[in-house]
C-alpha cells in the first residue's frame, strides 16, 4: 500500500457486497475496479483485499506507463498537485460507498465487538464526527449507553505517557469498584466529559484492553 492510502484506509473495514454494488468484481480473494481518472487521462485500478488491505495502479493513458509521481510527497507541481487531489477523492468515495469506521482492531477488541453483538445483538455506533474513534453500545429498548470503546491518551488515564490506547468504559456496582481499581489495568471512569452528549451516569470503570 502506498502511503496515501494506508492512512485512508488504516481504520476502515470493507463490505463485500456494498464493494461489488459500486462496480468492484471479485477475483480470488480480492476485488478490483478500474476507473478514469482526470477526464480519463489516466485509468485507476483499485484493489482491494478484505478487511483493508488496498493496492493502486495508476496509468497513463497516453503513455501506457504507470504513473507514481503523486505518491512522492516531494513532488508539489501543480500537475502532481492535481493528480493526488483526484486520487485521493476517487479513494475517500470507495471509503464513503463501501467502508466502515474501525478504529479498533486489537484482537480483544474484536473479540468484545462480536462477544456483544451475538449475546446482545448490538453493534457499536459512532455518534460523533469530533471523535471518529469513540463508539458506544446502546440498549435497544431504551437507547441508553451501557458500554463505550474508546481511543484515548493514556495521559487522561493519570498515566506519563500520551500513546493512545483502547480502553472499555463501563457502568459498575460501586461495592465492586474499589476491590477491581488497581490503576495499571483499571481505571476509574473516563467519563467523555468534553463529547457533545451527556456524560456516563453513576460509577464506571476503565479498562485498558490489550493492544
Amino acid at each position: 500500500m502506498d502511503s496515501i492510502s494506508q492512512q485512508l484506509f488504516k481504520q476502515q473495514r470493507g463490505n463485500a457486497e456494498k464493494l461489488q454494488a459500486i462496480g468492484f468484481q471479485h477475483q480470488a480473494d480480492h476485488y478490483v475496479r478500474q476507473q478514469p481518472l482526470l477526464a480519463g487521462a489516466f485509468q485507476l485500478t483499485i484493489t482491494v483485499t478484505l478487511p483493508n488491505q488496498v493496492i493502486t495502479t495508476l496509468i497513463d493513458t497516453e503513455t501506457q506507463l504507470p504513473y507514481t509521481l503523486h505518491l512522492q510527497p516531494q513532488n508539489s507541481g501543480e500537475f502532481v498537485a492535481r493528480v493526488r487531489a483526484a486520487y485521493t477523492v476517487a479513494l475517500k468515495a470507495v471509503i464513503q460507498q463501501a467502508f466502515s469506521a474501525d478504529p479498533f482492531q486489537s484482537a480483544q477488541a474484536r473479540y468484545l465487538i462480536q462477544a456483544v453483538a451475538a449475546q446482545y445483538h448490538n453493534d457499536l455506533e459512532f455518534l460523533w464526527q469530533k471523535f471518529p474513534n469513540n463508539a458506544v453500545w446502546r440498549r435497544t429498548d431504551t437507547h441508553k449507553w451501557y458500554a463505550a470503546l474508546l481511543q484515548v491518551s493514556k495521559r487522561k488515564l493519570g498515566l506519563a505517557s500520551d500513546d493512545l490506547v483502547t480502553v472499555i468504559d463501563l457502568r459498575i456496582e460501586p461495592a465492586q469498584l474499589a476491590a477491581l481499581i488497581d490503576n495499571h489495568r483499571y481505571f476509574p471512569g473516563y467519563h467523555m466529559s468534553q463529547l457533545p452528549l451527556n456524560k456516563f451516569r453513576g460509577l464506571s470503570l476503565t479498562c485498558l484492553t490489550a493492544q
